[in-house]
């Protein structure tokens, strides 16, 4: 067998996702508009059931802004920019906070305040969603809100002194005992995971504001990773810090590296940074290898390991799928070296056989290690969102065209 000219093969990879694009869009427009209390529903459970007075979470609205502000500029369809629109107009009326500045985690499903902790993560997820939105429709009021929530991160977060983000606060920027952003995380001052977010909201807000205090920003964020969140040891992320940039874990996330891989290289093109392109190119493919530790042999990429124990976590979630077919992809733009292309498709081939959901639409949350449905894991909720999945697809769309 030669091998498959990859024109073929991406025009086909392209048409697959762009009727998954669609499929994934479909999902929420059908299932999840709250038409009783406004903006959408907080719940949908792994059964299709439909929780009516489930909280409402901050990321998951500013991911449905993001997910159909994005699509509507590849796709103009009028329902993308209704969903769009629809959640700006939920998230400036319930989650901005008036009084403090900022974003609630979480509302109740009548839209008052619930959680009003304020999670350096959830408002970096806004900025990202404010800024795509603006992309999409030129709403100006969106745009001036991305650029106030920014400027009130550098305030109320921003270590000045040891550079990096502080994780969360209480509702008035006081300091909080639990900063964790859910139950299964270090309760550490500093995270990867923030960090991350951070720095896609800022290189989405550049586009289309580019502030030279904002480069200076990115620039710094590029750094901290460089400088002490990929360990140069493995090319691994160190998920927690302390205040000073102490390691506070030895988890590895093979979804996250994969995800940073290629974050962090668009940022430093975003902002025109050629010594930083070049050595970002570098460093996404030493990440790319590093997160192929955890492929399976099924084109599967498993969740995380732990070192201390040699212990894999052996499931395989929806939102690090989605992640590494874009990673390997852009591994494979930058390198030129066909066996990240190769990891690239067959991922997608993993997530078409186990974890799309061909009866009800949109992705399931993950699978075992016999490729089982991973039980009681939601299909809508505060982390279960259209935005890793409607990603991937809009990305590589995007890349092969």
């Amino acid at each position: 067998m030669g091998i498959m000219i990859p024109k073929v093969e991406l025009n086909k990879l392209r048409a697959e996702l762009d009727a998954e694009l669609e499929n994934i869009l479909n999902y929420w427009i059908k299932n999840t508009v709250d038409n009783q209390h406004g903006g959408f529903v907080g719940r949908i459970d792994d059964t299709e059931s439909v929780h009516h007075q489930a909280p409402k979470g901050s990321v998951l609205n500013a991911r449905i802004l993001w997910s159909f502000s994005a699509a509507y500029q590849i796709k103009p369809n009028e329902p993308y920019l209704k969903m769009a629109e629809r959640a700006f107009q939920f998230i400036k009326d319930h989650f901005i906070d008036q009084q403090f500045g900022g974003v609630y985690w979480s509302v109740d499903y009548l839209g008052n305040p619930l959680d009003t902790k304020k999670q350096v993560y959830a408002i970096a997820f806004t900025i990202y969603a404010l800024s795509e939105f603006y992309s999409a429709s030129q709403n100006e009021e969106a745009r001036q809100l991305a650029i106030e929530l920014y400027h009130l991160l550098v305030v109320r977060s921003f270590d000045a002194e040891k550079t990096g983000y502080l994780e969360a606060f209480t509702r008035d920027w006081q300091s909080i005992d639990d900063l964790r952003l859910s139950t299964k995380d270090a309760n550490e001052k500093k995270t990867m995971n923030t960090h991350l977010h951070v720095l896609e909201a800022y290189a989405n807000l550049y586009k289309i504001w580019p502030d030279e205090g904002l480069k200076d920003q990115l620039t710094i964020l590029i750094h901290n990773f460089l400088d002490h969140i990929i360990d140069l040891q493995n090319h691994h992320l160190v998920l927690f810090f302390d205040e000073d940039w102490n390691r506070r874990s030895d988890t590895v996330s093979y979804g996250h590296d994969i995800e940073a891989s290629w974050l962090l290289l668009e940022a430093a093109e975003i902002i025109g940074n050629e010594q930083l392109i070049t050595r970002l190119k570098k460093t996404a493919i030493e990440i790319a290898d590093a997160a192929a530790e955890g492929l399976d042999h099924d084109g599967g990429l498993w969740y995380e390991y732990e070192p201390a124990d040699n212990h894999l976590i052996r499931q395989k979630h929806w939102w690090v799928q989605a992640e590494a077919v874009v990673g390997f992809f852009n591994a494979w733009q930058v390198s030129s070296d066909q066996k990240y292309l190769d990891i690239a498709t067959q991922n997608w081939e993993f997530i078409k056989q186990h974890i799309l959901d061909r009866q009800n639409g949109e992705w399931v949350w993950g699978v075992d290690a016999h490729g089982l449905l991973m039980p009681g894991e939601d299909k809508v909720g505060i982390w279960k969102c259209p935005y890793h999945n409607s990603r991937s697809c809009i990305e590589l769309i995007k890349r092969i065209n």
